[in-house]
């Protein structure tokens, strides 16, 4: 028990002193600080350039909603309890297997670290993103955790803000869902994590942007806004009630597996879910929403 207790006390101070260095500039590369913060500039800015529905207003609807959850999501969520919960999750799971006289490595299929750089990013994001893919699925498809996701559907401008608007069990989910393919991947290191960090992040605020692009050809392989935007729809035909596009960086899997759906231009489609007018406005009231949900 006291290791666990140690566990979590280390995670804390740790995540606390990653934060403290982020903002003092300390770091190079691995500063998601500042790295979320320029991301969101530039393709703000995008959206002032080239807005697709040009009667929104920049600080659209909820924008500074969105904002604050950006932040929380992003770094005081992980110092609040995901860091801490992970590790200690991680050690259990460890311990449980150890009990087998099992680990880890027993698991591995592979050692992603001894591939080279350039296929060690690659395997790393193309099964990342499938797992992430498939989770989303599931956000959808179960009323339990659909309840958690209509925080992010509950937007009802769409911006790049939006990206990261979600509720705390989210991340939960799909932490545990990525578990054990890392594992079966082996090692990586943290600039791996980082570069493709920073990548999705990009893409999932250009998703969620005010912006008239699909990449052209790219479209069948990367997600993008007119797409996405019908994922956030709140109007889909009787066989797509569960959803569609739920593709995260990658829309492949989406035309793999045919979820995907892009009828029209979705410029000035209703988003949002059946009953959102209902639904909490703030983010405490969004945060509890499930569990005052009868369902």
């Amino acid at each position: 028990m006291d290791s666990y207790l140690n566990i979590i006390k280390n995670s804390y101070s740790d995540y606390w002193n990653y934060i403290k260095q982020s903002v003092l500039m300390e770091l190079n590369w691995e500063n998601y600080f500042y790295g979320l913060i320029i991301i969101s500039l530039v393709v703000w800015i995008l959206e002032m350039v080239f807005p697709w529905r040009k009667h929104q207003s920049i600080f659209r609807k909820d924008f500074w909603l969105d904002v604050f959850y950006m932040f929380f999501n992003f770094f005081l969520l992980n110092l609040i309890i995901l860091i801490a919960l992970s590790n200690a999750t991680a050690q259990f799971f460890n311990d449980i297997l150890s009990i087998a006289d099992l680990s880890i490595a027993n698991f591995q299929l592979f050692d992603i670290n001894k591939f080279p750089f350039w296929l060690r990013i690659f395997t790393f994001f193309i099964i990342i993103d499938f797992v992430q893919w498939f989770t989303h699925t599931l956000l959808h498809k179960y009323e339990f955790l659909w309840n958690f996701h209509k925080v992010h559907h509950s937007v009802k401008e769409m911006g790049f803000a939006a990206h990261l608007r979600y509720h705390w069990m989210e991340p939960v989910l799909y932490n545990s869902m990525k578990y054990i393919p890392l594992a079966i991947m082996g090692g990586f290191t943290a600039k791996d994590i980082a570069i493709v960090h920073f990548f999705n992040i990009t893409i999932g605020h250009l998703n969620h942007a005010n912006i008239n692009w699909d990449y052209g050809y790219l479209k069948y392989i990367l997600n993008n806004p007119k797409m996405h935007i019908w994922h956030h729809a709140k109007e889909l035909p009787k066989e797509r009630r569960t959803g569609v596009n739920f593709g995260i960086t990658l829309s492949i899997w989406d035309y793999i597996f045919k979820t995907n759906y892009i009828p029209h231009s979705g410029r000035d489609i209703e988003i949002g879910f059946n009953g959102d007018e209902y639904f909490p406005k703030d983010f405490i009231n969004q945060e509890i929403y499930p569990l005052n949900k009868e369902s």
